[in-house]
């Protein structure tokens, strides 16, 4: 398989603290992948890496099959990013914020009224960016990642501050890309019901280690496996304690209780133990598990 981006073995510490441990990112090209973890896993310090926005300290990064060390500024001419909050000028316009890096990139001038219409910043005329609202100011970030036509895209949260039709009509505009022009995507994001239905491949990082890398499919099929099962009950907290007390690693999900993987036996055997302690179970099932439920088990796991 071809590689878009590969990095291998990065470590980054602050001092004394380790922030990434041996983090080895695949991403495969023409892929939308998403990059997950939660706050202050290392995602944005890795993107920051892959981007020479930090110096590397350790590991090899690798774009479009080239060394990032000897082939630095050739790579980045092909690669879009928006990294956290979006840099605008807040006294311009959109159209005057974009035309200083229509300057930079040298790309003709008409680039910006198109990227302007695919991110649904056409309309805004004369209004200063220090008048938009946080998603459209993010819109802006996301246009102006997409004037000169990169093969990668590097967005670290780009639906921050978006309503749920702004978030929709980001995830369609990604898609999209990625179809039309092959664009590889990496994306960072918490909302992990929104990158579902984006993503082909993700990579999971927690306390800056791997903790999944591959494609959606196989992420499924191995949680699958694992088969988390869910109870409800007329008293979930009771609940809760009689199967603590009987050493269930048990807990609170989405307002129900969630047990880890265990034999049929076993899920019997609880079922009697409830109603022993005069519970009524309302349910006992091996979880549909959609991303969210995977990522939480993965990163309490």
């Amino acid at each position: 398989m071809t590689y878009c981006l590969e990095t291998t073995n990065i470590v980054h510490k602050y001092s004394d603290d380790v922030v990434l441990d041996g983090i080895s990112l695949q991403v495969p090209c023409g892929s939308i992948y998403g990059f997950l973890g939660p706050n202050g896993a290392g995602k944005t310090t890795t993107l920051r890496l892959v981007l020479g926005l930090l110096r590397k300290q350790q590991g090899a990064i690798s774009v479009f099959g080239k060394c990032f060390d000897t082939h630095r500024i050739e790579i980045l001419r092909q690669v879009g990013s928006l990294i956290e909050s979006p840099s605008v000028y807040e006294h311009l316009t959109a159209t005057e914020n974009l035309s200083l890096l229509q300057k930079v990139y040298q790309v003709p001038r008409a680039r910006i009224g198109e990227v302007l219409e695919v991110v649904g910043l056409s309309q805004t005329g004369r209004k200063k960016a220090g008048q938009f609202s946080l998603g459209m100011k993010q819109r802006l970030g996301i246009a102006a990642t997409l004037l000169h036509r990169p093969s990668l895209l590097i967005l670290d949260e780009p639906t921050n501050g978006l309503d749920p039709n702004g978030i929709i009509e980001i995830r369609d505009l990604l898609i999209e890309l990625n179809a039309r022009e092959g664009m590889t995507i990496v994306i960072s994001s918490h909302l992990l019901s929104e990158i579902e239905k984006l993503v082909t491949h993700a990579g999971i990082i927690c306390k800056g280690r791997m903790m999944f890398q591959g494609t959606l499919a196989e992420l499924k099929k191995k949680e699958r496996q694992a088969g988390s099962v869910a109870v409800s009950t007329n008293d979930d907290a009771r609940a809760l304690e009689v199967l603590r007390e009987d050493g269930v690693g048990a807990s609170m999900v989405n307002g129900e209780i969630v047990m880890p993987a265990m034999s049929n036996e076993r899920i019997a055997g609880i079922n009697r133990r409830l109603i022993e302690k005069g519970l009524d179970v309302h349910k006992l099932s091996a979880m549909e598990d959609d991303l969210e439920a995977i990522f939480m088990n993965m990163v309490r796991g």
